[in-house]
């Protein structure tokens, strides 16, 4: 079916196009996403008013679809917040830690932990809630900080962040860019993010033990560890918690028994998406007000706001540069003819979309250069250190890619995801390794060094499995 392309369809690849030149630029890619919108207001209004009102109109839209994601985020901080104050993380990795008898132990194991923790938790309070209770241990048995970096930086902000099977922020925003469900992105990640993180870890593994016995291993540290876990989760309140130790042990065992619950939950009842998110959200409330209540007791009805209000500021700075971007990428799919209208040509399902077709009939494309390029597109949208401020692009250049060549979309999507989340979610932009290089007492620069080839070897590898997926 031939689509006739207007105005609007290439307004809207040219800003791609701007968008990815700041991208690789490494330059901030929001005022240019502001007028890529007003510019596709003014071609489907042809107002001034009608234009400037889009902008507005299509923040809120983002926001509406983004909600639940920050909203789960903020939640899970608040709740991580309150369990490192009271000294329940402590107690809850704690038992683990008699396992990590060698290096080669505390490497993987440290990374197995902050893995799991991090699904649940998110990367960051994840670093925080086992960082300063394993390191020490890690360190005591051979294993460099820096090597303690690189496994938490890796399968925290790596393995855990590219899939995010439980909170499911990243699938939902690459998701509604390509217009696919959530389920169907997360099933087609799943091969990906195996192959992308044992190709990855081993490779990282390989390379310490190699250069420490060789002797041209440089740990990087500028800074002893923090030592208590704090610091990336710090707080000007000088609000006492404190639990005693039987009721610390009651709650360090109970809690992730909750959690687990949870999971279970979502297979029996067949949760998925937004109603697993819903489940896991809800438990981190119960959990937050229950801890808090018991640990600051006459101030716990306070002390449970001021937790929140931490979380919500911690959710909103991390996606308040997302919003914006979102809003442009959005305008690509449904949301154009929610807020402006039947503008677009007859049998039209979006900007991307009819690019997509356009597309298939001008150049010969196959999967090998679908995966090949949506790698691309994700590894340069995560240049700017966030990992999530660019996944949209990548779900719409999905889309895109799929629509011509007929087959692949939530494979391609995943792809781009995985590409995305690896290179700016935590694991090679300096200022995006920040919490693990922190808690660590390691160079964040020194921290990126290491993990350079490695995740480009395992990003090399996952698009040729790619290849064979789409």
């Amino acid at each position: 079916m031939d689509i006739q392309l207007l105005p609007i369809h290439w307004v809207y690849l040219v800003f791609i196009g701007f968008i990815l030149t700041l991208l690789i630029r490494r330059r901030d890619t929001t005022m240019i996403c502001v007028v890529g919108i007003f510019a596709l207001g003014l071609l489907a209004t042809e107002t001034l008013s009608g234009s400037v009102s889009g902008v507005f109109n299509s923040f809120i839209y983002a926001t509406k679809e983004l909600m639940g994601t920050i909203m789960i985020i903020s939640i899970i901080v608040a709740m991580s917040r309150v369990l490192i104050r009271t000294g329940i993380n402590e107690t809850m990795v704690a038992p683990l830690t008699r396992f990590l008898r060698t290096p080669a132990l505390a490497f993987w194991g440290i990374g197995i932990i902050m893995m799991i923790t991090s699904w649940f938790f998110w990367p960051s309070p994840g670093v925080a809630l086992i960082g300063a209770v394993l390191l020490p241990v890690a360190v005591r048995v051979g294993l460099p900080a820096l090597g303690a970096a690189m496994a938490m930086n890796l399968f925290g902000h790596g393995i855990a962040l590219s899939g995010d099977y439980i909170i499911q922020g990243a699938p939902k925003l690459t998701a509604d860019a390509a217009g696919l469900p959530v389920t169907s992105v997360m099933e087609a990640s799943v091969p990906l993010v195996i192959v992308m993180g044992l190709v990855t870890t081993v490779t990282a593994f390989w390379m310490m033990r190699r250069d420490m016995r060789n002797g041209t291993w440089r740990d990087g540290l500028v800074a002893s560890g923090t030592g208590d876990g704090g610091s990336l989760l710090s707080s000007d309140q000088d609000a006492k918690a404190s639990l005693s130790p039987k009721l610390r042990r009651i709650l360090a065992v109970f809690i992730p028994v909750l959690f687990a619950l949870d999971v279970i939950a979502m297979f029996v009842l067949n949760l998925q998406g937004g109603d697993a998110t819903a489940l896991v959200g809800g438990t981190a409330v119960f959990i937050l007000i229950g801890v808090t209540l018991l640990a600051h007791r006459g101030h716990g009805l306070e002390q449970t706001t001021s937790y929140l209000i931490e979380g919500f500021v911690f959710g909103f700075k991390v996606f308040g540069p997302v919003i914006p971007i979102a809003a442009f990428f959005y305008l690509g799919d449904s949301a154009f003819t929610e807020l402006y209208g039947k503008i677009l040509p007859e049998g039209s399902h979006g900007i991307v979309n009819d690019l997509g077709v356009a597309l298939a009939g001008v150049v010969p494309l196959n999967g090998a250069i679908g995966a090949v390029t949506l790698t691309v597109v994700g590894a340069i949208t995560g240049l700017d250190g966030s990992g999530f401020s660019g996944i949209s692009l990548a779900g719409s250049i999905a889309q895109l890619f799929a629509t011509a060549i007929g087959s692949g979309a939530a494979v391609l999507t995943a792809l781009g995801q995985v590409a995305a989340i690896w290179v700016g979610g935590g694991t090679l932009i300096p200022w995006a390794l920040i919490p693990a290089a922190a808690i660590c007492g390691v160079s964040p620069f020194e921290l990126a060094r290491r993990n350079l080839l490695p995740v480009l070897i395992g990003l090399a590898v996952t698009t040729v499995v790619a290849m064979f997926l789409v």
